[in-house]
């Protein structure tokens, strides 16, 4: 047992009983405990299989390539359809909506799936990368356009799109004038978010 889990567990006072029942069944399973992403995940050779969690109003599980499961009785759900393909979610709103039994099966189909290599590999981002006029237009400072150049071109699209997700025209010179100074800093558009 991780005591870091059984720390993150007690932590979640409305969803204790929950997350101690669905532990005791995962702990059965031939499955590694650690914490990944502030929150209880198991491994099985190295692998991600599933985790769980206390949210607001429910708690539950997550397989990490739950689109693999038969899902005979539709207990799982796309929590972020269109964004997420491979992952799936089970939740439970009280003590009662869990089923040891079923949980076990879910969790050894997904072991199963791993064992045989089922695997939903990300995507990358392959759009190209195009600078809305306003930037363009912003590079004639050649001290920003080397800043600029030092970015990866995720982060490079990040400021890209942010300026054309914009409608108006006021709201995209806003924009602009608020990431100059963090492309001449090197600082990314979301990078105060990543590092939390």
């Amino acid at each position: 047992m991780n005591s870091e889990v059984t720390q993150y567990i007690n932590d979640k006072n409305t969803w204790t009983q929950e997350l101690n029942l669905l532990r005791s069944v995962l702990l059965e399973l031939p499955l590694k405990e650690t914490i990944k992403w502030s929150a209880p995940v198991y491994v099985y050779k190295g692998k991600n299989i599933l985790g769980i969690a206390a949210f607001k109003n429910y708690c539950g599980m997550w397989f990490f390539q739950g689109s693999f499961l038969k899902d005979d009785e539709k207990v799982l759900e796309n929590a972020q359809e269109g964004k997420t393909n491979a992952m799936r979610q089970w939740r439970f709103y009280k003590l009662s909506d869990i089923n040891p039994d079923l949980v076990k099966k879910y969790a050894l189909e997904a072991i199963k799936n791993s064992e045989e290599g089922k695997e939903l590999k990300p995507t990358r981002n392959t759009k190209p990368l195009i600078i809305p006029p306003e930037l363009q237009s912003a590079f004639d400072d050649e001290k920003l356009k080397i800043s600029f150049e030092k970015f990866t071109l995720s982060k490079k699209r990040e400021f890209a799109d942010h300026i054309t997700e914009a409608k108006r025209e006021a709201t995209k010179l806003k924009r602009l004038e608020k990431i100059i100074p963090m492309i001449l800093n090197g600082v990314g558009l979301h990078d105060k978010y990543k590092n939390c």
